[in-house]
């Protein structure tokens, strides 16, 4: 078998250097730089803070939440990353802490309210009972 025909497509062959002519005068390598792609900025969580704060804001900790994702904002705005990250990292602690509290209130008032209708669902049917039994005890019955 060839092997020219099983690599594929045939080179054009190489043409030597002319006489007289050298590779001193070329440079021998190439340094390209390369920078590093910048870093994405530090999330500011502001639209879950903005939720957090119409919808969940127990204790205020939602409206915490918006003021620091505001500040989080300010400081990416300006440069100071380190800055926007902190703030960022808090307003996101607080829209758990908020969240978390929330799902805790809403399980509780569940448990509460189904507490509650099965304690009234028990005295009404003990008093439908106790008036059952009344109603039965005065009708004679047959002698």
């Amino acid at each position: 078998m060839d092997r020219s025909r099983s690599l594929g497509p045939a080179l054009p062959p190489y043409e030597p250097l002319a006489e007289g002519l050298n590779m001193e005068g070329f440079p021998q390598s190439t340094v390209v730089s390369v920078e590093a792609p910048p870093l994405p900025p530090p999330r500011d969580h502001l639209a879950w803070s903005l939720c957090t704060t119409l919808y969940a804001n127990f204790c205020c900790l939602g409206l915490l939440a918006l003021v620091f994702s505001v500040k989080s904002r300010d400081r990416k705005v300006l440069g100071d990353y380190s800055g926007a990250l902190s703030y960022g990292s808090t307003a996101k602690y607080l829209n758990i802490t908020a969240l978390l509290l929330n799902i805790f209130l809403v399980i509780l008032v569940i448990a509460l309210v189904a507490s509650g209708t099965v304690v009234m669902v028990n005295l009404l049917n003990q008093e439908c009972q106790a008036l059952f039994n009344l109603e039965h005890q005065s009708l004679p019955g047959p002698t």
